[in-house]
């Protein structure tokens, strides 16, 4: 794919904007539809059929974002152009539309993720920011999440070679404030990342969102000094579930900030004390085949022979109920319900748009319980 047209470009951000479309419902909706200026049209009805109204996002209001990302010189790099970045673009629930401010040229370099604990040690932030600088110089672009502690160190210390910090807010919102210099110092050779609008201030919620980016951007994750329950094993999950390396420094038992990452190590991560190790683990992976994205349609609505479906009463009721709070595989509701495969993804994406469906990793879908983005 070449590019998006500027009219295309508008249609994939009102759908990503419209209310209670993630990144998997998205894909879903564009490939059922033929293009996002079709399943524009198709979202009110569609949703009304789920049992509940949305808002679709305006012309205008996305026309006026566009205009706001410009004036502030952010892209908006669309899922399948080439400045994509490569390993993102394969992830299961990849960002249809990734803000960028600074350099896309980085992610034409390997990528390696360092995170850990907010409060970390004095140990663990010159740990991470050695880690960092030694990588930065072997030619890896270092991904963390601008947070306070080992996020922190990492930028800091590549900043000068290249580091992408991915923002869980818009990318005028950086969280927290007092990292604003060590942003606009990123700019400079690196790049800021972020899928959420211009002015959304983080909510608890998008950490987990932007974690998935963290990992999705790599291929591999080191961990320094995490608790059992922190957002770093949130990005390492997630890492896990992409087939990214997971790899953590060993930390004092006695340091309950090192609880989550020796926990890391004793469940298989790959344990790391110098930069040469991180190589070591990722070297193989730098000459390996990219995976390849996940297939999209980029094609006008107007395709040739395209012809959308509407299930009938009968096929809706019978996949309701089969679905249950438990994760269930699309193709066992679509033989247990005897439906054609079609008819029953148009009844998955009418329930998922009222909010009462989650796509969960690896296919499956379930009766909603968490936010839809995740």
């Amino acid at each position: 794919m070449a590019g998006l047209t500027p009219e295309q470009r508008t249609a994939w951000l009102r759908l990503i904007r419209s209310e209670n479309v993630g990144p998997r419902t998205f894909r879903s909706l564009v490939n059922h539809f033929g293009g996002a200026a079709a399943a524009l049209e198709a979202l009110p009805e569609l949703a009304r059929r789920g049992g509940r109204p949305i808002r679709v996002c305006g012309k205008a209001e996305a026309e006026d974002e566009i205009a706001e990302n410009e004036r502030r010189g952010v892209r908006l790099i669309a899922l399948g152009e080439p400045d994509y970045p490569a390993a993102l673009a394969a992830a299961d629930g990849a960002p249809p539309l990734l803000g960028v401010a600074g350099h896309a040229s980085v992610f034409l370099r390997p990528v390696v993720a360092i995170v850990g604990a907010r409060n970390a040690s004095s140990a663990g932030r010159s740990f991470a920011g050695r880690l960092a600088y030694e990588l930065g110089g072997a030619g890896w672009v270092v991904a963390s999440g601008l947070a306070r502690g080992i996020d922190a160190a990492a930028h800091d210390a590549s900043v000068g070679t290249g580091t992408v910090a991915v923002f869980a807010g818009g990318l005028d919102c950086v969280y927290p404030p007092e990292h604003a210099d060590l942003a606009s110092r990123i700019v400079e050779e690196g790049a800021l990342v972020s899928e959420m609008p211009m002015g959304w201030q983080p909510r608890g919620r998008d950490f987990p969102r932007r974690n998935r980016v963290i990992a999705g951007l790599a291929l591999g994750v080191v961990v320094v000094e995490a608790a059992m329950r922190s957002g770093s094993l949130i990005t390492a999950r997630l890492a896990t579930e992409l087939g990214r390396e997971v790899m953590a420094a060993p930390g004092s038992p006695l340091d309950p900030r090192c609880e989550g990452s020796n926990a890391l190590l004793r469940e298989g991560a790959t344990l790391v004390t110098r930069s040469d190790h991180v190589i070591e683990a990722l070297s193989p992976l730098v000459d390996r085949e990219a995976p390849r994205p996940q297939p999209i349609s980029f094609a006008q609505a107007a395709t040739a022979g395209f012809a959308p479906i509407t299930p009938g009463d009968d096929d809706r009721a019978r996949i309701l109920e089969l679905l249950g709070p438990s994760p269930a595989a699309v193709d066992d509701l679509v033989r247990q319900a005897r439906v054609e495969a079609r008819s029953a993804q148009v009844v998955l994406l009418e329930l998922e748009l009222a909010g009462r469906l989650e796509r969960r990793p690896g296919g499956a879908v379930a009766l909603r319980e968490v936010d839809p983005w995740l």
